[in-house]
C-alpha cells in the first residue's frame, strides 16, 4: 500500500509526511509544487513528486499507483474549491482506494468566513465517486504563536472571543491522527470532528502563555472591528486580519469548542497542551 500526501512542504504536510515516515510500514509519496523544499525527506525513503493543485497533468501523474492519498486543505483562498476538485478527480481516475481531506469543525454549518471553501470541498466529496473521510481539523495551538511574542512582551493577549472556548491541540498531533488513519483501516466513509483536551477561554489561554513565558499575561477582549483593525496596524493583510477576527467572534459562539473525542480515539493519548506549544516556541 502506498501513501500520499499532497501539499508536504507545508506546516501540516511535511508533518504528516514525517509521522508516516516514523511509523514504517508504507511506502510514502510527498506531493510538492517545488521538490527542492523537501529533498532531505528524499534521505528517509520518501518518493518526492512535483504537483501542484492547479496542474491536472502533473496530479495524475503524481497519483499514479497511489492507494491512499491525504488532501491538505490549499491555502489559495477563493480557488481552493476549483482546486480541491482537481485533486479529487484525479483520485478518481487514479482508482486510489481512499481520500482523506483536512477540513474544519461542523463545516456543513459553520458560519466562518475560513469555513466556506471546505463546505464547498465537502459537497464536492459527497458526489464523488472515490471512498473519503473527512478529518475536521479544529484549532491549533500554533496558530496563536504569531502573536506570542507581542503578548509576552506587552503583557496583554488582544482577541475578539469573550469567554468562548477553543478546543485546541498542536499542529503535529493533528497530523499523526491523519497518518492514522492512512495507515489503517475502517475510516472510509467517516467524519472525524478533531479537537483536544483543553477547552479553553482566552482568559486561560493568557495564563497558558504567561506560565509558558514566566510573565504575567492578561487577555484583553475586544469588539471584532477594533481586533481586525488593531491586527491590520500591525501589518497584517485585511482580508487575513478579517478572517482571524471573524474565528474570534466564531470561538465566541462556540464553533470551535470541539468536544467529540475524535483526536483522542484516533491518537491513543491526550493532545498536547497549550502550555508545551508555547513553551517550546519561547524557548
Amino acid at each position: 500500500m502506498t501513501v500520499a500526501v499532497t501539499g508536504a512542504s507545508g506546516q501540516l504536510g511535511r508533518l504528516v509526511v514525517e509521522a508516516l515516515v516514523r511509523e514504517g510500514s508504507t511506502p510514502v509519496v510527498a506531493i510538492v509544487r517545488d521538490p527542492r523544499k523537501i529533498a532531505d525527506l528524499v534521505e528517509h525513503g520518501v518518493d518526492v513528486r512535483k504537483a501542484d493543485y492547479d496542474d491536472v497533468a502533473a496530479l495524475d501523474k503524481a497519483l499514479d499507483g497511489v492507494d491512499r492519498v491525504l488532501l491538505v486543505s490549499g491555502n489559495e483562498f477563493g480557488a481552493r474549491v476549483a482546486q480541491h476538485t482537481n485533486v479529487i478527480r484525479a483520485a478518481e481516475r487514479a482508482g486510489v482506494e481512499l481520500l482523506a481531506y483536512t477540513s474544519i469543525p461542523n463545516a456543513t454549518d459553520n458560519p466562518l468566513i475560513l469555513a466556506q471553501e471546505h463546505k464547498g470541498t465537502e459537497a464536492v466529496l459527497a458526489e464523488a465517486t472515490v471512498p473519503h473521510v473527512i478529518l475536521r481539523n479544529g484549532w491549533y495551538w500554533e496558530n496563536y504563536l504569531g502573536g506570542l511574542a507581542h503578548a509576552v512582551e506587552s503583557g496583554v493577549l488582544h482577541g475578539a472571543a469573550g469567554e468562548g472556548r477553543v478546543a485546541g491541540a498542536a499542529r503535529a498531533d493533528y497530523a499523526e491522527a491523519a497518518a492514522r488513519v492512512l495507515t489503517t483501516d475502517g475510516h472510509a466513509g467517516q467524519v472525524y470532528e478533531l479537537g483536544g483536551d483543553e477547552r479553553l477561554t482566552y482568559a486561560e489561554l493568557a495564563q497558558a502563555i504567561s506560565q509558558a513565558a514566566g510573565k504575567p499575561v492578561r487577555y484583553e477582549n475586544l469588539p471584532e472591528a477594533d481586533y481586525a483593525a488593531g491586527l491590520v496596524q500591525a501589518g497584517l493583510p485585511a482580508a487575513y486580519a478579517n478572517g482571524l477576527a471573524d474565528a474570534d467572534t466564531g470561538v465566541a459562539r462556540g464553533i470551535l469548542d470541539v468536544q467529540s473525542g475524535d483526536l483522542q480515539k484516533l491518537l491513543g493519548r491526550p493532545a498536547t497542551s497549550a502550555v508545551e506549544v508555547f513553551r517550546g516556541a519561547l524557548g
